[in-house]
């Protein structure tokens, strides 16, 4: 039975998707905050769109950096 390898360069893509991820996560709930404390300024509506864009990115970028480090440790490689 063979053991298989953590593929390194796929874990640090994996990071990489995390740190992504983790950016999100701090810039749109601060985004909405702002979006939502001035709703009588001129921008109101597009910044609460791209908060609420940036919001859905830091759940696709978390789930992708998971999927990836979690393939990048379990899934054997072809070579």
């Amino acid at each position: 039975m063979e053991t298989s390898k953590t593929d390194k360069n796929l874990l640090v893509k994996g990071l990489k998707t995390m740190a992504i991820s983790l950016g999100c996560m701090f810039l749109g709930p601060t985004l909405y905050y702002i979006a939502l404390t001035n709703k009588e300024k001129p921008l109101y509506i597009p910044i609460l769109i791209i908060a609420i864009i940036v919001c859905v990115l830091a759940i696709f970028f978390a789930f992708k950096g998971i999927n990836t480090i979690l393939d990048s440790m379990f899934k054997k490689s072809n070579s």
